[in-house]
């Protein structure tokens, strides 16, 4: 099963990688082009619904739905292992450094932030304006028209829940193998299969039991709990940190992002291919499009009320400027 999957990933990276590319970059002109269209008035639920979040709160499980624990390890992780390891260029460089953080930018930031609106906008917009189920199938009625309260309406949201658990399956294991890691060199816990398994016991039922609780008493609490102990965590290593290089480094990899852009998200190795980018940046945007059926119905909850407008810029500015700053 191991060698078929493996296969199967194969295939589609190095055949159809360009195509992760361009979609991915449609994306984000096109969730641009309707914040700043007419479109942009027109509000979830129609002219008369109101927030059933504050922002503040809507932003906290934006951010913790949509990242998690895989950016604690990767954030941190990635820039390390480009600066060691580049795709082009000399490592340990003050280039591979820059290079770095565009790479690691254009993986967590904007890009991957559109792929969530895209989807969570067409399941909100279709569900709360157009009185559709909060489901898939009904991004899909403009083409299928009724047909997708048929089979072919349930063949849709099968395979949207089986991208999701191929999702799940990736950020649950890379978050189980980073806790088990770090218990084992605090604490000198074993860092076995049967600890990893334990771990993915406890988390899912943390999870099931947020869940089960309701949005208000259980993913809210948790996820404002999370980006407070985030931002305690930010604060204490910039006080504790070279506080000067941090704000000094994050003005001038932004701008270093924002101006190469463009190239770094238009670069698909077509004059040398050395598998760099199909396990990393394809592969991050197939993680990302595998969880936006789950990440984008859980936007689409919480987000009726806001403007198309309030709704692209809030999902896509303020966590991907919070990820840049962590």
């Amino acid at each position: 099963m191991e060698l078929v999957f493996s296969s199967i990933k194969t295939f589609i990276t190095n055949k159809t990688g360009w195509l992760f590319i361009i979609a991915v970059n449609v994306f984000i002109v096109f969730c641009f082009y309707l914040g700043f269209s007419k479109y942009g008035t027109i509000r979830l639920g129609g002219k008369d619904a109101v927030p059933e979040f504050s922002t503040s709160s809507w932003f906290a499980m934006l951010f913790s739905a949509g990242m998690g624990i895989g950016l604690l390890f990767w954030g941190v992780a990635e820039p390390v292992n480009h600066y060691a390891n580049p795709p082009f260029g000399q490592p340990y460089t003050v280039g591979a450094a820059e290079g770095a953080m565009n790479l690691t930018f254009l993986h967590w930031g904007f890009h991957a932030w559109a792929i969530y609106a895209v989807v969570a906008l067409a399941l909100a917009f279709f569900a709360y304006n157009r009185k559709l189920p909060l489901t898939i199938r009904s991004v899909f009625y403009p083409l299928l028209g009724e047909r997708i309260h048929g089979w072919i309406g349930d063949c849709i949201d099968v395979l949207a829940v089986l991208a999701t658990l191929f999702g799940l399956a990736t950020s649950l294991g890379l978050g189980v193998k980073q806790v088990s890691g770090g218990l084992s060199y605090l604490f000198d816990i074993p860092n076995t299969i049967t600890v990893q398994v334990l771990l993915i016991a406890g988390i899912t039922f943390i999870a099931t039991l947020s869940v089960v609780s309701g949005i208000d008493k259980g993913v809210k609490f948790l996820s404002e709990w999370n980006v407070r102990i985030a931002a305690v965590l930010l604060i204490f290593v910039i006080v504790v940190g070279p506080t000067l290089f941090i704000f000094r480094s994050f003005v001038q990899n932004l701008g270093n992002y924002l101006e190469n852009i463009l190239q770094v998200s238009t670069w698909t190795e077509a004059y040398r291919d050395n598998g760099w980018q199909k396990d990393w940046t394809v592969f991050y945007w197939a993680w990302w499009i595998s969880w936006s059926p789950f990440v984008g119905m859980f936007i689409a909850r919480v987000s009726k009320g806001r403007t198309i407008r309030e709704f692209i810029f809030g999902v896509l500015l303020v966590p991907s400027i919070l990820t840049f700053f962590g």
